[in-house]
């Protein structure tokens, strides 16, 4: 190879190694561009306003009692410390029902999260929530009647 060969590929190199640092260097100007226009965070005010729907929602309540609101047990309330709660019958439950239509071990509310869920522990009759019977465990809000045989309880915060 002579020397002007071999300076020509230098040079072809050299260019190939240009293109590539601009090809890097296009590709990230791009992403903060489009990182740019997606802006993450709080709204401002004047795309509130412009935008209502970019308001956050207000934050979620947190279920602090369980409520009878229904049955003979009513007016009796419990406070839900993170633990579940054994809803039955039988004397370890922790909320003894007086209701000819619950089970021993009826149903079990538990925390997952920071929501509640409320499951039915193979009863005869069934647990229901908001008029639904229970098939699975199920997520429940604030102030969602769940109803075990005449008891009716809530969740309240």
């Amino acid at each position: 190879m002579n020397e002007l060969t071999l300076t020509a590929l230098r040079l072809g190199f050299l260019a190939l190694m240009w293109v590539l640092v601009f090809s890097v260097v296009g590709a990230m100007r791009r992403d903060l561009a489009i990182g740019s226009r997606n802006k993450t965070g709080a709204p401002t005010a004047r795309q509130v306003r412009r935008n209502p729907e970019l308001a956050e929602p207000p934050a979620r309540q947190q279920a602090r009692q369980l409520v009878v609101v229904e049955g003979p047990l009513s007016g009796t309330s419990i406070p839900l410390e993170g633990v579940p709660v054994l809803l039955g019958r039988a004397q370890e439950a922790t909320l003894v029902l007086e209701d000819d239509y619950a089970s021993g071990r009826h149903a079990r509310l538990f925390p997952q999260g920071s929501r509640w869920f409320i499951e039915d522990l193979g009863s005869t009759n069934g647990t229901y929530l908001a008029d639904q019977q229970l098939t699975r465990a199920q997520p429940v809000e604030l102030g969602v009647p769940i109803r075990i045989g005449k008891t009716v309880i809530e969740l309240r915060p």
